[in-house]
């Protein structure tokens, strides 16, 4: 399995049923295809739409339906579209149960940076700022590291985007939470070593009893 889809699959198994979930583009878009059968989640695109459905057909894609970033989507029966002021008072106001960002580096305090690359252009931080302060939880998926580069870091050097810390942050190797604002390791992928995950990652992990107990018993 891929590392995108291992990241995804791991994070549909956070959503609950009945919840109003916004997911980033890149492996974020991902994870609505792992919602478990019969689980009602409605998901929100900043660009003001309640109820995506997946990628349409080929020939199938209406041009005024797209997610956040521009890519076609369908709507489901029953959904909702309206301007981005709703949108973004939806999102700023706490009524977004769970955002799933992609991230360019997390800090061992759970502060994400997510939307800009001094020097490079990429697409700009989008609702990132508005969704990782206002949605009720924040879960982050991104692969450990990028060019064998530590991606779970001591501090951000790129520009941050909240000062809130992350809940929790999903990558092919593990599961982290910030309780605190501490990088705590609560869970590693099966088949993934502690070792593993301590030699791709900058940060200070706090790491709980059973995980060692775990690894020594390896």
């Amino acid at each position: 399995m891929d590392p995108q889809t291992i990241i995804a699959k791991r994070i549909a198994e956070e959503l609950k049923d009945g919840m109003l979930v916004n997911l980033g583009i890149g492996i974020p878009t991902q994870v609505a295809n792992f919602v478990p059968a019969g689980m009602r989640v409605y998901f929100q695109s900043e660009n003001g739409l309640i109820g995506t459905g997946p990628v349409p057909e080929a020939g199938m894609a209406a041009p005024f339906l797209t997610d956040a970033g521009g890519r076609p989507v369908t709507a489901l029966p029953g959904a909702s579209t309206f301007d981005s002021a709703m949108s973004f008072g939806l999102i700023r106001g706490g009524h977004v149960d769970v955002t799933v960002l992609g991230g360019l580096e997390v800090d061992q305090c759970g502060r994400l940076a997510n939307w800009m690359i001094p020097g490079k252009m990429i697409p700009g931080m989008g609702g990132a700022m508005d969704l990782v302060t206002g949605a009720k939880r924040v879960i982050v998926a991104m692969q450990h590291t990028a060019k064998n580069r530590p991606k779970i870091v001591r501090e951000c050097s790129l520009p941050l985007t909240s000062e809130r810390s992350i809940d929790l942050l999903v990558t092919e190797l593990a599961v982290i939470a910030f309780p605190d604002r501490r990088a705590t390791l609560v869970e590693l992928s099966p088949g993934v070593s502690l070792a593993q995950v301590l030699a791709g990652t900058q940060a200070e992990l706090v790491i709980p009893d059973y995980l060692q107990a775990a690894s020594c018993n390896a």
